[in-house]
């Protein structure tokens, strides 16, 4: 029994020992996250990152831009002593080049904020321009690896300020290689496409109806589109779920209300 409760006392101190002592110091992922020397820092990636932790390199950046996978960022984060929490589940940054954040002054910042609206407001001669970094076709997915920064003359009227905008969403038509992006090249990837037989649900208090469906109309998730019903023939209107899935009724609506907000502020 001593033996016993030796080994368990003893564990006790080792688990308390090997636990960290703190919790790490919280930080918060920067909206412009850019890098001037080819070295992407926890400074340039995060603010409330302070001493000689941000210098300590994340990842190289090799070309115009950089994607990091977040997961692998928050470890070296916390590895520094800071914490991370990804509340909105970012799983890729993109680091373009740019001004380094890292160690820059509130006041310094602000000025080259200041000086960035000032360069962009002027004859737009030589403005920072989200790019295609290899050409994609029609119905291709936006991935992060796709799009790069480089300086143009000009920029079109609905090019997007932020790489996240158009990251996932589908090529309406075949894309160039080095051609700006415009947001009116690019839509929700589609969920379903005319001819799929889909599965209709209806559900409003405790009752829940299914049948069989043909779509006339490709759509997005959250998109109204026509569908016949395989048995009577009739056509009728319902909001895409997922593939293969829409609803009718009152979870339509509701679908549709959720995802208007955020198709609209995606543009």
């Amino acid at each position: 029994m001593k033996t016993f409760l030796f080994a368990a006392a003893a564990t006790l101190v080792i688990t308390a020992l090997s636990a960290p002592a703190f919790a790490g110091t919280p930080v918060t992922l920067r909206m412009d996250t850019t890098d001037a020397d080819g070295r992407i820092t926890l400074g340039d990636l995060f603010d409330g990152v302070s001493g000689p932790a941000a210098n300590l390199v994340v990842a190289p950046r090799i070309g115009a831009t950089a994607v990091l996978d977040a997961g692998q960022v928050q470890v070296s984060a916390r590895r520094a002593g800071y914490d991370w929490t990804n509340a909105n589940g970012v799983r890729r940054i993109i680091v373009r080049e740019g001004v380094d954040n890292g160690g820059v002054s509130s006041t310094a910042t602000a000025g080259a904020q200041l000086a960035g609206a000032r360069l962009a407001g002027a004859a737009r001669a030589n403005v920072e321009v989200l790019a295609y970094a290899r050409s994609l076709s029609a119905g291709e997915i936006v991935q992060p690896e796709d799009l790069i920064w480089v300086k143009m003359a000009g920029a079109p009227a609905d090019a997007p300020r932020d790489a996240d905008a158009v990251i996932g969403l589908a090529a309406k038509r075949p894309l160039r290689e080095g051609a700006p992006v415009a947001m009116k090249d690019v839509a929700a990837a589609q969920v379903i496409k005319a001819g799929d037989l889909i599965t209709i649900t209806y559900e409003d208090g405790g009752i829940s109806l299914s049948l069989q469906g043909k779509a006339i109309g490709g759509a997005a998730a959250g998109d109204v589109f026509a569908v016949q019903n395989t048995l009577s023939k009739k056509v009728i209107q319902a909001v895409a779920i997922g593939p293969g899935v829409a609803a009718v009724g009152p979870q339509a609506q509701t679908l549709q209300a959720r995802s208007q907000p955020l198709r609209f502020a995606a543009r």
